[in-house]
């Protein structure tokens, strides 16, 4: 489980997140929706330690607020970035195997969570060898994600996974998330611009604006929230009594 409370960060002297309140049990997923430069990705910039928070985040009751990113991934958070990020000139196979580094010790451990991933995500299986750069932007992400769940994650936290991609490639990847959530009892905290693909997969929704949390619900219920569809226009999300 993944509780954060009164999250607070930024760069330097400016503060993006204001007291964030969250909590993802164990096999759900979180989808974290809002318009651009909400705090979206600083808040998971935040739990994964690329950034210095203050408050508190605990992570199957272990607190590892402001500690490094390194130790956050050994303790089980994993964070696949925007953009993807893989390492271009290496081979796809070296890509998961610097994926699975905080498990190198375990070597069987290491093979099984290989062997998952290509279950998972067929069209590595076939490109093993191949330069990471090479691959097509849907290849590139499933690899990304792949070389997430390498370091055998209790809470997986991924950033727009599905920019830039063909709504059939979209297609494939929310797939494995909804997979990963109901096989493997994988905790997902999803932010995603794709509302429609994220809200078929989400247990939760939460709506940030302005770096806070002002609202959280199911997505059939947010789906009737006039509120939130007026946030997906771009006109901001009013925090005043109607």
């Amino acid at each position: 489980m993944l509780e954060v409370t009164k999250l607070c960060a930024g760069y330097d002297k400016l503060r993006v997140l204001h007291e964030v309140d969250l909590s993802v049990s164990h096999g759900q997923l979180l989808a974290v929706i809002g318009a651009n430069g909400a705090g979206k990705s600083t808040l998971l910039r935040a739990l994964s330690g690329l950034i210095r928070p203050s408050g508190r985040i605990t992570l199957d009751g272990r607190d590892i607020t402001g500690l490094p990113a390194e130790k956050i991934a050994a303790a089980g958070l994993a964070h696949v970035p925007e953009n993807r990020l893989v390492f271009p000139s290496l081979t796809v196979s070296d890509n998961l195997v610097l994926g699975g580094w905080t498990r190198r010790r375990a070597g069987a451990t290491v093979a099984a969570r290989r062997a998952q991933v290509l279950e998972l995500f067929p069209p590595l299986a076939m490109r093993l060898g191949q330069p990471a750069g090479t691959l097509s932007g849907g290849e590139q992400q499933m690899l990304a994600i792949g070389r997430g769940l390498m370091a055998d994650p209790s809470v997986l936290v991924l950033d727009e996974p599905s920019l830039g991609l063909a709504p059939r490639l979209v297609g494939q990847i929310f797939a494995a998330l909804a997979e990963l959530k109901s096989d493997h009892q994988l905790t997902i905290v999803l932010v995603e611009q794709n509302t429609r693909a994220a809200f078929r997969v989400a247990d939760q929704v939460a709506v940030m604006d302005r770096g806070r949390i002002v609202t959280t619900g199911t997505p059939d219920a947010l789906s009737r929230d006039d509120r939130v569809q007026h946030t997906y226009l771009g006109g901001g999300y009013s925090t005043a009594e109607s």
